[in-house]
């Protein structure tokens, strides 16, 4: 079984200057994050994976595919959704989703059906014909996400994909990336600088520190240790009341001269150290009590120096097969985005095209087609004849 993503030796410089320095590892997760301060090497070692990077010394490979040698194996695999703004201006949304769906290798009429597929499933049927400098950021945040899903990739690239965007628009886009992840086909690869998104959406995680891995973080097996911190501010001196503590099994600190640090014992709960107070005679004056969280896990990492970390390789769902067909009359039909609800498939192209209605120019290349249920037929693949007509290819 080999993992998605494996990292042999990768450096990558600018000039002189040395971007990501011999990063090595293999990540088989179906949600894998990039977490680091700005300046890390996240992006520049999402872009090194897409080929826009030449490696200076070692190589990457994605899913077997070496960027190296196997460079357009690679792109066949993956979408990519781009932190910044890469739109085309003037054009709609159904028609920028189809027009990137046909350059992922789509033939024009199964392009088409994606596109108003992915605009639905993110939530833009109702504004598919709109231009897209007329979108809010959301929105533009969310045709970037369409136009990432709509070929079918079997990788996908979310590059701060929640930059810039209000507390319910964030909320809805990190459940759209759980849904993805949880009942598409595909795997996941999320690049933020936010503790958060990534805690909320990811399996794996990896942290870097001035272009070196400095952490790696199976995030299901931190969840199953689950460590309990307490802090405590007492009336007394604490070094007898510590040590009572240690011999529960606890880890304490000495924070000052009546306040401590502990970690809780596997089997030790918290009225275990009210009872050692009242054996002690210490009166507790404040208790704080948390769980470890993925902040306190970066604020260590960050703390390391930028030694590189030792990189185990989990356990993890079975990896994936191989890159998709290249489409044609008689290859299968590459990988679906994620099913759109039933609701909204059954309802999707008429009310939406009701509601907001294409100019004269998009009505003919972006109707919605008869047909927008979930599964494609294999003739939809079958090349348009004569290369595409005005109603299937031109935009």
């Amino acid at each position: 079984m080999r993992p998605v993503i494996e990292l042999d030796g990768l450096e990558v410089r600018f000039g002189n200057r040395t971007i990501l320095d011999h990063l090595d590892g293999s990540f088989s997760g179906r949600a894998i994050g990039l977490l680091g301060p700005n300046g890390a090497g996240k992006s520049t070692l999402i872009n090194t994976l897409l080929g826009f990077y030449p490696p200076w010394r070692g190589t990457a490979r994605v899913d077997g595919h070496d960027i190296r040698t196997d460079i357009r194996g690679v792109r066949n695999l993956i979408g990519y959704m781009p932190e910044n703004d890469s739109f085309i201006a003037g054009m709609s949304a159904v028609a920028f989703v189809r027009y990137m769906a046909e350059l992922a290798g789509l033939p024009a009429d199964a392009a088409l059906e994606r596109a108003h597929e992915a605009l639905f499933y993110v939530g833009l049927g109702e504004a598919r014909y709109r231009k897209i400098e007329e979108y809010s950021l959301g929105m533009k945040q969310l045709a970037k996400l369409a136009q990432a899903i709509a070929h079918g990739p079997r990788l996908l690239f979310l590059d701060e994909p929640t930059n810039g965007l209000d507390p319910p628009a964030r909320q809805r886009m990190i459940r759209l990336i759980r849904d993805i992840r949880e009942k598409g086909d595909l795997h996941l690869v999320l690049c933020s600088h936010l503790l958060r998104d990534v805690e909320e959406t990811c399996e794996e995680v990896l942290i870097l520190k001035q272009g070196r891995i400095v952490h790696y973080a199976n995030l299901d097996q931190e969840r199953r240790l689950n460590r309990r911190f307490m802090e405590l501010e007492i009336d007394t001196e604490g070094e007898s009341f510590a040590e009572g503590l240690r011999e529960l099994g606890c880890e304490c600190a000495l924070a000052g001269p009546r306040r401590l640090k502990i970690v809780l014992g596997e089997d030790t709960e918290v009225r275990d150290v009210y009872r050692v107070a009242a054996g002690r005679g210490v009166n507790i004056r404040r208790l704080n009590y948390r769980r470890d969280s993925l902040e306190d896990i970066f604020l260590k990492a960050m703390e390391n120096g930028g030694a590189p970390a030792a990189m185990p390789l989990p356990p993890v769902p079975p990896p994936l097969s191989g890159p998709p067909p290249l489409p044609s009359a008689a290859a299968e039909p590459p990988l679906r985005p994620p099913p759109l609800p039933q609701s909204a498939a059954q309802s999707a192209p008429q009310s939406a095209a009701q509601s907001a209605p294409p100019s004269p120019r998009q009505s003919a290349p972006e109707s919605a087609p008869q047909s927008a249920g979930p599964p494609l037929p294999k003739s939809a693949l079958a090349p348009a004849a004569g290369n595409g007509g005005s109603a299937d290819g031109s935009l």
